[in-house]
């Protein structure tokens, strides 16, 4: 019966000529090939190698053999290479979902860092922002979730990722600009600008305007971080963003921005977090990543510090 060890060894003898030859490469005796083409002789009932030339000549049926250990023996390389890579946690798909609607300015060059890495990882986002996202994540339906509010539950563990302030953004020319101090009421006769999410889960609301009892005057929001910061500049409202965000708009001089203090005197500080199952870890490719964000973490941890 034919075998891939005889695709093999008529590639062998293709490529050196010889089965003294053919047989080195191959790691065998020359009377260990010479049993394998009788074995094909016998098999297809003709000669398939004219073993008395030189170099090797091969039959029609050879000729068609070797055509056949073209097409096959390359495909099987591959998916020897596939399987190592499956076995060894070097290829899967990681499916992200996140609280914080501005994560992606640090996450996706840090994405981009991880594909050099593991090409073969897919790597994908969660539509929308979800209701109960936690126990979405206990359940599967995605891998890793990005939040500043953790949730002890069974099988979830949570990665410290950064520190950060959430500032007051109002445009050049708003009254608070000047203020000597800004108080949950001055903010309650503002338009507050922000993402389209449940307002628990936005810092300025679950830290300020909840806990006080009190609301804005009213809510615009906005999916585009641009389009909330263009409508911040043009004075139609305020809004509250993480440093780094803010930081960017205004160096260009769009905006400014002021410390929450009326929370804390260190202002309104959060500390974001990576959520995922911890069975996950044993996962060659999603500890790869693990650890590419504690090195994201220590380096702006050491930046800001």
């Amino acid at each position: 019966m034919l075998e891939i060890r005889h695709l093999k060894t008529l590639l062998a003898l293709r490529e050196h000529g010889s089965l003294v030859a053919a047989a080195s490469d191959l790691c065998l005796t020359p009377s260990a090939i010479s049993h394998q083409l009788k074995e094909l002789d016998h098999w297809y009932g003709v000669e398939v190698v004219n073993r008395r030339s030189r170099p090797v000549s091969f039959s029609q049926v050879g000729q068609r053999l070797l055509k056949l250990a073209d097409e096959m023996i390359p495909q099987l390389q591959i998916a020897h290479t596939d399987i190592t890579r499956i076995v060894h946690g070097q290829t899967g798909r990681i499916i992200f979902s996140s609280e914080c609607h501005s994560c992606f300015d640090w996450l996706m060059p840090l994405l981009n860092q991880y594909r050099q890495q593991y090409p073969d990882v897919d790597l994908d986002f969660a539509s929308g922002f979800e209701a109960n996202p936690h126990e979405l994540l206990q359940h599967s339906e995605f891998d890793l979730l990005i939040t500043a509010d953790p949730i002890a539950l069974k099988g979830i563990e949570y990665f410290a990722i950064f520190e950060y302030e959430s500032r007051l953004v109002l445009s050049q020319t708003h009254p608070l600009v000047r203020a000597e101090s800004i108080s949950v009421q001055d903010l309650a006769e503002e338009t507050l600008i922000t993402y389209p999410v449940d307002k628990h889960r936005l810092d300025i609301m679950a830290k300020l305007f909840i806990p006080a009892n009190i609301q804005p005057k009213s809510i615009r929001t906005t999916d585009l971080t641009q389009m909330l910061i263009q409508l911040v500049a043009s004075g139609r409202g305020v809004a509250a963003l993480p440093d780094w965000v803010v930081n960017e708009y205004e160096q260009k001089g769009w905006v400014t921005s002021r410390r929450l203090d009326c929370v804390a005197q260190e202002g309104l500080r959060r500390t974001l977090y990576a959520g995922f199952r911890t069975e996950d870890k044993d996962k060659g490719y999603f500890d790869g990543f693990l650890k590419q964000l504690a090195k994201f973490s220590q380096k702006r941890q050491s930046y800001y510090h």
